[in-house]
């Protein structure tokens, strides 16, 4: 590949030698080490093939054994320039192609998203185009380090980024976190002193500080649905409910109130935290679904129009019209990207918009087809499910087929997390303080 390469860019020729003293021609240019290949024997003659130099070398030979030259085929980019020297228009714009590449080459055209689930790519384009990252700039300003560290700090469930440049296309790989946990609030350090100063020189009782403490974070756990409780683990705030309770929806089932006692066991206070549980329980959830008997089938005509267009640095150019008199059409658009092997994109891209003309007709599901297309959405809801982590004890869900329509209906038995957020009840304590008026004489 490389030696062909070679000799297209020096170029070469195709010559037939004919004369009484061929063979000696031919032992000739060996002597001289002019290199030939391709020397096939053809009637009386020798065809070969040799480059510029040697073709120079070979016409003393060819006069010293008596034999003539004739030039077959001329090859090579200096007979190509030779041949279209007076297109200097086409030279031109194969100058300016080149350069046009060549400063194309030194933007980035295309930013690639790889990993993210959570996070969709239009969403994580707007964030970098604030941040001044968007197709169409230098590569000399992509900052890869910074590009990474600015999505670290602004998603917190992103654990690791990697950004890369491969030709005009900047690669971002990106690994989520897939556990995300509800931070739990730090609990106050005990206090054994009677009373604290603050900066006024004021004293205060810790109990004092203790009932308005953490009230602003202050959160219950409640139940989100009717169930019996199958695991419980607190890791802040008081249980209220233990394995196999039942509740219902509404009630507390983790206290983010902790009631503060002295030695009698009276209330003298109240510490609030941000309840914190893992809490199952098993319910149960109605589901019903229907679809009617009959639909509507899109058939195509055949008739269609089609709208080439291009697009460049985000100006779009159409190429005639789509408008055209269907009653019901399907309009449908394929757009590419061109670029120069495979990760050198350009800023150009080629696109088609179609409109298909159809019409409708009813139609009637057979009785095994809608068994089917209900079994196939209920199957596609329990997915769901499960997917949220709902565990799917079992079901009672059946189909019914009426004279219109028909029904898929039962009920789910689930064990799921249960648990929502509501706001601590703020409890205040009285304080009765002794009546120094009231006294005994001694």
């Amino acid at each position: 590949m490389i030696r062909s390469l070679l000799r297209y860019l020096k170029g070469y020729v195709k010559i037939r030698v004919e004369g009484y003293s061929a063979e000696r021609f031919l032992n000739m240019c060996s002597f001289h080490q002019i290199y030939i290949w391709g020397l096939c024997p053809v009637e009386n003659t020798y065809e070969m093939y040799l480059d510029i130099p040697g073709l120079k070398k070979i016409r003393p030979i060819a006069r010293k054994t008596h034999t003539r030259i004739h030039i077959l085929e001329r090859h090579g980019f200096s007979f190509f320039l030779l041949r279209y020297r007076k297109r200097k228009l086409f030279f031109a714009g194969l100058f300016f192609c080149i350069v046009l590449l060549k400063t194309y080459s030194l933007f980035i055209w295309d930013i690639h998203f790889e990993g993210n689930r959570k996070w969709p790519d239009e969403t994580l384009l707007e964030f970098l185009d604030t941040q001044g990252v968007a197709p169409s700039m230098l590569k000399s300003n992509v900052d890869c380090p910074g590009i990474v560290k600015a999505i670290r700090g602004e998603y917190n469930d992103i654990v690791w980024v990697s950004a890369s440049i491969d030709g005009s296309l900047l690669e971002i790989r990106i690994k989520e976190n897939e556990d995300t946990f509800q931070d739990s609030c730090a609990q106050p350090d005990d206090d054994h002193s009677d009373t604290v100063q603050d900066e006024s020189g004021q004293n205060h009782s810790p109990l004092q500080d203790s009932e308005v403490s953490g009230q602003n974070n202050a959160v219950d756990l409640v139940a989100a649905d009717d169930g019996i409780i199958t695991d419980i683990v607190t890791r802040t705030g008081v249980p209220q409910v233990h394995k196999g309770d039942e509740v219902k929806a509404g009630d507390i089932l983790v206290l983010g109130r902790v009631d503060i006692l002295n030695d009698s066991g009276e209330v003298i206070g109240y510490e609030y935290r941000h309840s914190d549980a893992d809490i199952y329980a098993d319910t149960e959830m109605e589901y019903a679904d229907s679809i009617s008997l009959t639909y509507d089938e899109k058939v195509y005509t055949g008739k269609s129009r089609h709208q080439p267009y291009v697009r460049v640095f985000g100006w779009t150019v159409s190429f005639g019209t789509l408008k055209a008199g269907f009653e019901y059409s399907d309009t449908s658009t394929d757009e590419s990207r061109l670029k120069l092997g495979e990760n050198f994109y350009l800023p150009f891209s080629l696109g088609m918009r179609s409109r298909r003309e159809y019409t409708l007709e009813e139609r009637t599901y057979t009785r095994e087809i809608i068994q089917q297309e209900l079994s196939a959405r209920f199957a596609l809801f329990c997915g769901e499910l499960e997917e949220k982590g709902v565990q799917i004890r079992g079901n009672s869900v059946k189909i019914h087929i009426g004279s219109d329509s028909a029904t898929a209906s039962g009920t789910l038995y689930l064990n799921q997390r249960i648990t929502r957020e509501a706001d601590t009840e703020i409890l205040m304590i009285e304080r009765k303080e002794p009546d120094e008026s009231v006294g005994t004489d001694n």
